[in-house]
């Protein structure tokens, strides 16, 4: 629920009510255009959302919310496009002031226009997230898929990576391989969300917000405020979840100790693919935890309202007609401006649903095959930030198999964010200057005071002064040699460095060398020789010297291309886990950069756990032979 005060909560429950709507239009080019509830045909306005279907409880819903209005405004109907359409409730509080609740931002799609009326059709911000996903290999947290999409997409997240990291499966590691479903960026918001147990949306501030279902009800609606209401004389709740796996090519099925209730069916998550089968059980589990909060009575009603109300919103109901003991959920609402609130939860019998084998079946025809002399790609994005310093930082690492002996092609570009330092410059500033020397023995002063005066006196001042003006200049040329000092912007050196199957390729090192500002890296390598039927893989690392850098989320890009390349990467056993510490001094004295420990380790498993390493008693560093102690 939208947060309200106390009194609002009270007024909106009263048998009467004062409220008025209000409306504001943004055009693209900036022009505002306020509306109030005058304006508005009658009966026209409403806002519609949902979060689920018309007959079940979904897992990953990605739904826009609809607005559509009719207005008695002079407005041209073509400077409608890309226009944003805000909408407010105002209602009265027992003091006789007026509460304002935000009723949500929408983009309009649909502008038609008669003599006096203007019809508007809208959504809200859901619609951005229809871009073309780029189908790129991309390893990452859900709330690095959820940053990658609001950075493509450009709708700002409701929630922090710490509120995301703290739900089901936040803090693991999810990829996302080229041969999947996923066409759009809406479809990876479902699949992510499916993978946390809830649905996204938008909220009021237009914000992308992550959901749950959950068991703690809001409010108590009363049968004196439903117009009319229908019930199910069944509760709605899951005990089960089922997840197809790709690479075994069956049905896994995870189910609570008493498994009397629906299952889920989670179908072909590209987010699930890969792992050791505990670890898939784990990520399914946990969103067996989430859904099994879902314990609800179906319903329809039409009500009084309360346009504070929102998706996901557990309420109960009193009256004869239903049981006050249980809950329900808000999975889709309509509200009408000025008009009635229709509420509705929608959820399948237990009773009636088929039977489901509890064992696992086979599935056929879900991989693709590999093609004799077909192109394949192998591609990769990065969902994390990296900054770029004096030691290597892995920017890309692509797996890839191939079904026979061949070649390969890698490309990749980089958008890299450079802060070079500072260089001081010096020169010698040289040149020639003329100084006005007066000549000797010209003048009154060269004669006053002189034998020749037979009357001895000394000349007057007027006669000196009369004599200085006479004077006579020599210009002489002097050569000089100044230092000069200045500072400017430096350049900063980027290394870049390929690695084939853990095997530095040393005969191929790109550098380049840039000043301050962004800059795009090109790089390519020809691969030779790959073995079949093994996993190979492909680091490119990066070190800067004179500088930093910097790589944004989505800024790096790449692919592995060539013929006969597998739909899957074949996994043969190998994981890679690096520890870097930075920056650290030994009692006061000795400084190092930093090292970087790497432990490889024979298990299938891309999901971060937790490693200890200890070490103790006294240990000798480098040539030094001296040994100390590490805390």
């Amino acid at each position: 629920m939208y947060p309200v005060s106390e009194a609002f909560l009270q007024a909106v429950q009263e048998n009467t009510r004062k409220y008025y709507w209000t409306g504001k239009i943004t055009t693209a080019a900036g022009a505002e255009y306020p509306f109030t509830q005058e304006d508005v045909v009658k009966g026209s306005g409403y806002i519609t959302a949902q979060c689920c279907g018309n007959s079940e409880i979904e897992l990953g819903a990605v739904y826009a919310a609809e607005m559509g209005i009719s207005l008695f405004l002079d407005i041209d109907r073509y400077t409608m496009e890309d226009a944003e359409v805000e909408l407010s409730y105002h209602l009265r509080l027992a003091d006789g002031t007026y509460e304002a609740v935000p009723m949500g931002i929408f983009e309009v799609s649909e502008a038609n226009r008669t003599v006096h009326v203007l019809e508007l059709k809208a959504y809200d911000r859901m619609l951005r997230f229809d871009r073309a996903f780029n189908g790129f290999e991309t390893i990452g947290t859900a709330y690095g898929m959820m940053a990658l999409c609001s950075t493509a997409c450009g709708v700002e997240l409701a929630q922090s990576q710490a509120e995301i990291e703290a739900l089901p499966n936040g803090s693991e590691l999810l990829s996302i391989y080229p041969e999947n479903d996923i066409e759009t960026y809406r479809d990876v918001l479902y699949f992510t969300a499916q993978v946390l147990g809830g649905f996204f949306c938008i909220n009021r501030e237009g914000k992308l917000e992550f959901r749950q279902y959950g068991e703690t009800p809001v409010m108590e609606i009363l049968q004196k405020h439903r117009f009319s209401s229908s019930f199910s004389d069944f509760v709605t709740r899951y005990t089960a979840v089922s997840s197809t796996n790709l690479r075994t090519q069956t049905s896994e099925y995870y189910a609570l100790e008493t498994d009397d209730g629906l299952t889920m069916n989670l179908g072909v998550n590209p987010l699930l693919q890969f792992g050791l089968e505990e670890t898939r059980a784990d990520l399914c589990l946990n969103i067996l935890d989430a859904l099994s909060k879902v314990n609800y009575v179906p319903f329809d009603s039409d009500t009084i309202g309360n346009p504070a109300l929102d998706l996901g919103d557990v309420l109960t109901f009193s009256g004869d007609q239903e049981d006050a003991q249980q809950i329900t959920c808000v999975t889709s609402f309509t509200v009408k401006i000025g008009g009635r609130q229709s509420l509705k939860c929608v959820g399948k019998n237990p009773r009636l649903s088929q039977a489901k084998s509890k064992n696992d079946k086979n599935i056929s025809g879900l991989l693709n095959q590999i093609e004799a002399g077909k192109i394949g790609i192998h591609t990769f994005t990065n969902a994390s930030e990296y900054t770029i310093g004096k030691t290597d930082v892995r920017i890309i690492s692509i797996e890839f198999a191939s079904k026979e002996e061949n070649h390969a092609q890698f490309f990749g570009q980089i958008v890299v964010d450079v802060a070079a330092d500072p260089a001081a410059r010096s020169a010698n500033a040289s040149g020639t200057i003329v100084i006005p020397f007066p000549s000797t023995g010209s003048g009154a002063a060269g004669n006053a005071g002189t034998e020749d005066d037979p009357s001895g006196m000394e000349a007057e001042a007027g006669d000196a002064e009369d004599g200085a003006a006479g004077e006579e200049t020599t210009d002489i040329s002097v050569d000089v040699s100044l230092p000069v000092t200045w500072t400017e912007n430096g350049k900063a050196v980027c290394y870049v460095t390929f690695e084939l199957n853990n095997a530095e390729i040393l005969l191929h090192h790109p550098v380049e060398t840039w000043h301050s500002g962004k800059h795009i890296l090109s790089l390519y390598y020809p691969i030779e020789n790959i073995v079949p039927n093994i996993t190979n893989t492909f680091n490119v690392y990066l070190r800067m010297e004179g500088g930093s850098g910097s790589v944004g989320i989505g800024d790096c890009i790449a692919s592995i291309s060539g013929q006969a390349m597998a739909a899957a990467a074949a996994w043969d056993g190998r994981i890679d886990i690096e520890e870097s510490a930075a920056l650290f001094s030994i009692n006061s004295g000795l400084q190092a950069r930093g090292f970087t420990e790497a432990v490889d380790v024979g298990t299938m498993e891309l999901v971060q756990k937790s490693y200890a390493d200890t070490m103790t008693g006294r240990t000798g560093i480098g040539a030094f032979c001296r040994p100390v102690t590490l805390t």
